[in-house]
């Protein structure tokens, strides 16, 4: 009986060392380097929204569906380019939207301060 086992789990890793989007591929390996993009993302909600970037964050959400695109398009279609680039255009899109939302609550404050300031005549 471990025998059968044995060789059904031996085949099964051998189809996923030689898989054409396997370890021994570049379509395995940038994804998973493709993850500190991500990491570094979302360590950057711990950052104050006016230390943010907008181009960066950006060209990361472009770079997320630019890709996330291609990853279904080639053959045999790579779910781990897939996932990472979902999670990056993810993690760009709520970064844009930390900073649009710091930016419009910056500017309703700047108009509370000139409208409530009274100008007094001299008498």
């Amino acid at each position: 009986m471990t025998t059968g086992i044995t060789s059904l789990s031996s085949s099964k890793f051998q189809r996923f060392i030689n898989h054409p989007a396997g370890p021994k591929t570049i379509h395995f390996w940038a994804p998973i380097m493709k993850w500190g993009l991500v990491i570094a993302g979302i360590s950057d909600l711990k950052r104050p929204a006016e230390s943010l970037s907008v181009s960066q964050n950006i060209a990361l959400t472009a770079t997320g569906l630019i890709w996330s695109r291609y990853s279904t398009q080639i053959i045999p279609i790579n779910y781990p380019l897939l996932s990472v680039n979902l999670f990056l255009a993810g993690t760009g899109v709520t970064q844009l939207f930390r900073i649009y939302r710091y930016r419009q609550n910056q500017s309703k404050s700047s108009v509370n301060v000139t409208t409530t300031k009274v100008s007094h005549p001299a008498s």
